[in-house]
């Protein structure tokens, strides 16, 4: 069962997932971040033409919560996607490059971070701990930072 905290962070990731730039994948995806004093980081996905230079909602929620000098201090990560203009339900989870994003904010704050995940409609959230979608993880630890 998944939690009321977990329901209000996917809500928060929908509700950033509006203001996604994605012109060229038509592809939203939106992410919340909770810190430990209950407050709430968002940030949608932002395309450029030159896709390399792309970045992910959970990228610039993640950096958005670094510029505000807390990075140890998060909890729990939401994450939603879905085609634009659809009522995509399946949940979509970080890609590769934003799990190991997520992975150097758990290895700060000490945490096996919970990732709950979601469509971008619907009800269904997979709930998932990040050791379980980046098993082996490389971070911080590695190099004696902590």
């Amino acid at each position: 069962m998944i939690d009321q905290g977990a329901q209000a962070l996917i809500k928060a990731a929908r509700a950033a997932a509006r203001h996604a730039h994605a012109p060229y994948s038509k592809f939203a995806v939106g992410a919340a971040v909770l810190l430990d004093d209950g407050s709430v980081v968002t940030g949608a996905n932002f395309e450029n033409a030159s896709y390399g230079l792309s970045l992910c909602a959970e990228t610039v929620a993640l950096a958005t919560v670094n510029a505000q000098g807390k990075l140890r201090n998060v909890v729990a990560i939401g994450v939603i996607g879905g085609r634009m203009g659809h009522a995509d339900t399946a949940p979509v989870s970080p890609c590769g490059r934003c799990r190991q994003v997520i992975n150097e904010a758990a290895q700060l704050a000490g945490r096996d971070l919970p990732v709950f995940c979601g469509g971008a409609s619907g009800d269904e959230i997979a709930a998932h701990k990040l050791s379980d979608l980046l098993p082996h993880a490389f971070g911080p630890a590695d190099l004696g930072i902590g």
